[in-house]
């Protein structure tokens, strides 16, 4: 059910809606094993059904979006982990490349200190090893279980870290990283005030893509880690900027 799950959730959020007859269709089982697999899914507040239809909650959803494109984000997750050394305390930002640092960092690294403004990862990896997790506070928002808002800043200051991680909702040659929401993006700006480096981890899908809210890091981003089919010229313009791309 695991793979399938997240099969269906890279469908839905691909799609937005589909027929739970094509769903099964597509992924080659009954309609009763797949209203099973729906029950599962809707039990758990990710995705709802309408006459026949089935659909994702939100798009903001994490859950989903952890799904989509699953096993380029989990590549990307275990290359990141290669820049983190056990006892060392790092900032992850909310984002599903992120959540899957933090749990990959949990099977292969130790003693870390993981200061996140991300309430879905603290849970996410709560129990799996002896992090010491820092939650920032915030205003929670609900779908996408992040903390945002000018408590962050607050939080933030009483601490610096050598690498943020983050990810990103698209890509502008003219205006860099971009995120879809404006106090995300200001959580983002806030938490890399604190750190000597930013790191970008994300799907090479984003540089096809733009977010209406520009980041604004300016030299601040040092690395890009993204899957190998980054387009080339994408890759170039990047390094032109100093900013090192590593694919996984």
């Amino acid at each position: 059910m695991k793979n399938r799950g997240n099969k269906i959730l890279e469908l839905l959020t691909k799609n937005n809606k589909i027929e739970v007859s094509l769903l099964a269709e597509e992924l080659g089982v009954s309609q009763v094993t797949m209203r099973k697999d729906l029950d599962a899914l809707e039990s758990k507040g990710i995705i709802k059904r309408e006459h026949g239809f089935a659909l994702l909650c939100s798009t903001d959803d994490i859950n989903g979006r952890i799904a989509y494109h699953y096993e380029e984000k989990r590549k990307i997750a275990q290359k990141a982990a290669e820049l983190v050394s056990n006892g060392d305390t790092i900032m992850i930002e909310n984002g599903s490349c992120c959540a899957l640092l933090a749990d990959t960092l949990t099977a292969t690294k130790s003693d870390l200190t993981i200061i996140t403004n991300s309430a879905f990862i603290a849970e996410y990896i709560r129990g799996k090893s002896n992090f010491q997790i820092n939650l920032l506070g915030g205003i929670y928002q609900q779908d996408s279980q992040v903390m945002v808002g000018p408590m962050i800043l607050q939080c933030v200051e009483n601490f610096f870290v050598d690498r943020f991680f983050i990810g990103t909702d698209g890509y502008s040659p003219k205006m860099g990283f971009t995120n879809q929401d404006q106090m995300r993006a200001q959580a983002v700006r806030d938490m890399a005030r604190q750190a000597e480096e930013v790191i970008v981890l994300t799907e090479s899908e984003k540089f096809s893509k733009r977010g209406i809210v520009p980041l604004n890091l300016k030299e601040q981003v040092k690395a890009v880690i993204t899957d190998k089919d980054i387009d080339s010229y994408c890759k170039a313009e990047l390094e032109n900027k100093r900013i090192k791309v590593i694919t996984a």
